[in-house]
């Protein structure tokens, strides 16, 4: 195999073979859903999700070398309508009759706009190319139905303690300039503290750290030495926005934690590392669920109407309603009680199956149904004071159950006065 000396390390790197893969075993492993595709020879359409520097693209590659077909690449940041048009017509006059359709590899699939997505679908329901996306977003909120449809969804995980350490080992004792090099790893703390499970980010930094070191004498790599280096020069191991995560991290952590003025800080953050404004504001609703939710429910309308605003305006205005939005979430009072309630409530789902609808609630459109007693001894609460009256709505099985707990704000203690009047004992902690 040639090496290009130029190349940076994760390119060197990279993996050919599944066998030389490292990480996503639920996917590639023996007996996994994507490695039996790819043993038998033949793959449906799919969509990889998951946080950058994880192999999305390398494995959509050692896919297209292990089936020996034609693999065709568009990033969705440069290419148009027109250029997915010419693939398709390549690929589909490049395919021998019988052979497995060529693959269509789209980084970034997220930002193709509905348009170019459309132009895909009569060639990927045709079978004319296989489709393979990459995206870091969440594809039912990026990716139009009927592609969606045609697709299955696979998510790769964050690369863990384990895979991170053996591709250091990998990197200093088989990359054909590293192992030249007398390299100790006396320490992997900071490295992978700040690789985030990030395979690409770890052998940046691995790589600045060794560009930055004598070139005779040995590399002794230790925490201290990992940390100097990057306050040094602490976007270099960021060429392609890998502190994505970390930065809308501290963004939402900040609001959670009613800090107005470091919230602002990471939004400014993300505004001037070029972050796409609707990632902001989605996150803001979120926010506004999560760990707002029932203590200020005007939160979710204000962060809704940002995300509105945002769509409409773009920027550079854009950045006034994410700014009023932030500031209002992070000063609002916080309760995370809805969230911890539908958590609870699947849980229970899961733990107890499908129970039965009382007969009293259930639906009755059929006059059979009403003779099996459906809907019988529904009582209609606006008949009564207060438009309340007490009767079962819960799963005999689980009539006692309770997953809402009101929290200690001056909006959800109302709420739950109201649900001790209503109930009782049922609502008393």
């Amino acid at each position: 195999m040639s090496w290009n000396m130029a190349e940076p390390l994760a390119e060197r790197l990279r993996p050919r073979t599944l066998d030389d893969y490292i990480g996503q075993q639920h996917l590639v492993g023996e007996g996994a859903v994507l490695r039996k595709m790819i043993d038998a020879g033949r793959i449906s359409s799919f969509i990889l999700w998951g946080p950058p520097g994880v192999g999305k693209t390398t494995l959509a590659q050692i896919i297209a070398h292990k089936l020996e077909t034609p693999f065709y690449t568009l990033s969705a940041v440069t290419s148009g309508v027109k250029d997915v048009r010419d693939v398709i017509e390549r690929a589909q006059k490049g395919r021998f009759f019988n052979e497995a359709s060529p693959i269509l590899f789209i980084d970034e699939i997220h930002r193709f706009s509905k348009s170019q997505q459309d132009s895909l679908l009569g060639a990927v329901e045709k079978g004319v190319v296989t489709l393979i996306g990459a995206t870091t977003e969440n594809p039912s909120f990026e990716v139009i139905r009927p592609l969606l449809s045609r697709c299955q969804i696979y998510v790769l995980n964050s690369l863990g303690k384990d895979d991170l350490l053996n591709l250091l080992h990998r990197a200093i004792t088989e990359d054909i300039i590293l192992k030249e090099r007398k390299i100790e790893l006396q320490e992997t703390g900071a490295l992978l503290r700040y690789s985030g499970g990030d395979a690409r980010k770890l052998l940046n930094i691995l790589e600045l750290v060794v560009e930055a070191a004598s070139s005779t004498e040995p590399i002794v790599i230790n925490d201290q030495l990992v940390a100097e280096r990057l306050q040094q020069n602490p976007l270099a191991y960021d060429k392609d926005g890998e502190m994505h995560y970390d930065i809308i991290s501290a963004f939402i952590k900040s609001i959670r934690g009613s800090d107005p003025d470091a919230a602002l800080y990471w939004l400014a953050r993300m505004i001037e590392g070029g972050e796409d404004p609707k990632f902001i504001a989605r996150r803001l609703v979120i926010s506004a669920s999560e760990d707002i939710g029932l203590a200020n429910p005007n939160a979710l309308l204000l962060a809704n109407a940002a995300f509105d605003a945002v769509q409409k305006i773009g920027w550079p205005e854009g950045r006034i309603p994410l700014a009023e939005a932030t500031v209002y979430l992070a000063t609002s009072p916080k309760s995370n009680s809805a969230y911890l309630g539908v958590d609870a409530a699947l849980e229970l789902v899961k733990r107890t199956g499908n129970q039965p609808v009382p007969l009293p609630i259930r639906n009755a459109p059929t006059q059979l149904m009403k003779d099996l007693g459906y809907h019988d001894g529904y009582i209609y609460p606006h008949d009564y004071p207060g438009h309340f009256t007490p009767q079962q709505y819960m799963p005999d099985a689980l009539v006692n159950e309770r997953l809402w707990h009101g929290q200690h704000s001056p909006v959800e203690e109302k709420l739950y006065e109201r649900m001790v009047n209503y109930w009782g004992d049922r609502y008393k902690e």
